[in-house]
């Protein structure tokens, strides 16, 4: 199941830009990047839930996207990825993107018929037994429970990412377009065993996947740093590279199937564990930053003073009065502190330097505040809202927008995961 026409480098970063208007500014820490030596590729992606909230369209990301690459004469690839879709949603992405990242995790438990994963443990018996997997000491054991029990919890899953992969590949025709599976969007994270029989269920099913983003423990919260403990994530990653590569010798998976990290915006802690698996199995990953791009143009416009912090306390007002509605659909992804979130009062005396230190996520920094930083972080329906107001502050802000956007992608995340260093040239 080689990948045959487009394929995605060995590092890829996902660039989420809800108003579409930062697409050159994100460009340019991949720039910046590859004056440094290292190639990482561009993904622009959005989900169907952003553009519903904003009033947006799929073909925006990639007019966005082909306007920044012309502009700065972007000669690699680069991608548009229709984030979290489904066989209900995928449609009005098939025409723009060429990267889709499949989202089952609502059917994972849905029950398979038993001869199903019977059959499927029948064909599989090549996983029963002591498997040891290249660049990781500890075995797995796997009896034919276990992989009963793991068919029948993820096999209707992967037969759905089946339905959804063949209707696109229908309207776009195979090797056209970039396969992800993604299930980390789950109660619980995936074992190794679990992953590597999932990636059994997947070739079964004809789905030459180049990414996929199974659930790590911890938590993953959106725009602020990872909980839990960064030495068990690195063990869960590189057994799950293990898994990977095992599966692409024993299933005929694409050869450059990588993992990929979803909610990866911001998760300094564990960077420094992300970059040494990368190392130590010579392997790729993909890493989704999705909405920090947003907060930085707030961080941008607030920076810029004026009408542009003006604005940005606007948004926080807002934000803060409709808490409950904004949080609702992020429950499972945020973690605030309501004691910690100052009244819209306090930030209206604030100055551009407190807003900016309260939101900017500068680890160790006495100001930052990571229950407000989490709010406006899933507060951009607010600035939709705002229409013309905002946008035309960030077209009058552009500069100092820009720099932020670039600094904090470039410095923040892709120089410590991909480079190994703190984005000043330190080693991190």
């Amino acid at each position: 199941m080689a990948s045959e026409g487009l394929r995605l480098g060995k590092y890829s970063v996902g660039t989420g830009d809800r108003f579409a208007h930062q697409a050159k500014a994100q460009l340019q820490a991949c720039v910046q990047a590859l004056e440094h030596g290292v190639e990482i590729i561009p993904v622009w992606n959005k989900s169907n839930r952003e553009h519903t909230i904003i009033g947006s369209d799929p073909v925006a990301t990639r007019v966005a996207a082909d306007a920044a690459v012309k502009a700065l004469h972007w000669d690699k690839p680069y991608f548009c990825d229709a984030d979290h879709i489904t066989l209900n949603t995928v449609d009005r992405f098939l025409a723009p993107c060429d990267f889709y990242t499949i989202d089952v995790a609502d059917a994972i438990g849905q029950p398979a018929p038993s001869a199903q994963f019977d059959d499927f443990v029948k064909r599989h018996s090549e996983l029963c037994g002591t498997l040891r997997l290249e660049g990781v000491q500890d075995a797995l054991e796997i009896t034919p429970e276990v992989i009963r029990q793991t068919a029948a919890k993820f096999l209707t899953a992967v037969k759905q990412a089946g339905q959804v992969y063949r209707k696109i590949e229908n309207a776009k025709g195979k090797g056209n377009f970039i396969p992800e599976v993604s299930m980390d969007e789950t109660d619980r994270a995936q074992s190794p065993v679990e992953l590597l029989i999932i990636l059994a269920a997947i070739a079964d099913e004809g789905i030459p996947i180049q990414t996929i983003a199974p659930k790590f423990s911890g938590r993953f919260n959106k725009g602020v740093d990872y909980v839990g403990d960064p030495a068990q994530f690195e063990c869960e990653m590189a057994f799950d590279v293990a898994a990977i590569a095992h599966a692409v010798k024993q299933y005929g998976l694409p050869e450059n199937l990588k993992l990929s990290i979803h909610s990866g915006s911001d998760k300094f802690s564990i960077y420094p564990a992300i970059h040494r698996t990368m190392r130590r199995f010579d392997a790729g990953v993909h890493l989704k930053t999705a909405g920090t791009t947003w907060l930085e143009e707030l961080i941008g416009l607030a920076e810029a003073d004026g009408d542009g912090l003006v604005l940005a306390k606007d948004v926080y007002a807002e934000a803060y009065a409709h808490r409950a509605e904004l949080c609702g659909p992020y429950a499972s992804v945020i973690d605030i502190d309501s004691v910690k979130l100052p009244t819209p009062d306090e930030v209206r005396g604030w100055t551009s330097e407190q807003y900016t230190s309260a939101l900017r996520h500068v680890p160790g920094a006495a100001a930052y505040n990571s229950s407000l930083r989490q709010l406006l972080h899933v507060g951009f329906k607010i600035a939709a809202h705002m229409g013309p107001r905002y946008l035309e502050l960030l077209e009058a802000n552009e500069e100092v927008v820009a720099k932020n956007v670039t600094e904090n992608l470039y410095q923040r995340h892709i120089a410590p995961v991909f480079l190994g260093r703190d984005g000043k040239g330190a080693t991190a």
